[in-house]
């Protein structure tokens, strides 16, 4: 049996970003035969944005050996003692922005994005232009990104629902919304 029921952790994570505001897409397991790292993958978006052109996508990762050492050191201690917070999973957050034919300003973006984000959610924001021909205007492509780490610790106690997490993605979330129709305008309109 093991320590942590990582799909059940999931669950949880699906139904707390619902509680947050969001709406679950869709949700993903992959297991890695030769390694067993598994990633779970759900697909968000806010409520009032349903048929949007923006999507949050969720990734946990889950290490093999991370969760063993982990179950090991649960095994080793006695029944009362707490667990040393040393051991995590990655969880990444990414949004998914259709091509830009009006792409933003990075700097601006990256500026009221961070106040969003703040440091409860540190985003990594880029951009790629790319030119069908050599005539063509430049079509922009966000890439928005923000890493957590989430500690096996704290599911083990039921502590780790990210609430904070959720309040600042949907903040992001709601944003990139509310911008999106001028981005994705065609130039000169």
């Amino acid at each position: 049996m093991a320590v942590i029921d990582v799909a059940g952790y999931v669950a949880e994570l699906k139904d707390h970003a619902v509680d947050h505001g969001f709406h679950v897409h869709d949700e993903r397991h992959f297991v890695e035969t030769y390694s067993l790292r598994q990633f779970w993958e759900v697909d968000l978006h806010p409520e009032e944005g349903c048929g949007g052109p923006i999507d949050l996508h969720l990734a946990l990762e889950v290490e093999p050996r991370s969760l063993l050492a982990f179950e090991d050191a649960i095994m080793a201690l006695p029944d009362d003692a707490e667990p040393p917070d040393k051991w995590f999973f990655p969880l990444t957050f990414n949004w998914g922005i259709p091509p830009l034919p009006n792409g933003p300003d990075l700097l601006r973006l990256a500026l009221d994005l961070s106040e969003i984000g703040g440091l409860e959610l540190p985003l990594e924001i880029s951009a790629t232009d790319s030119y069908g021909s050599a005539t063509d205007a430049p079509v922009r492509r966000l890439t928005i990104v923000a890493r957590q780490e989430v500690s096996l610790a704290r599911v083990l106690a039921g502590e780790e629902l990210l609430c904070e997490t959720f309040d600042r993605a949907l903040g992001v979330t709601r944003f990139l919304l509310e911008a999106a129709p001028n981005w994705l305008a065609p130039l000169g309109d």
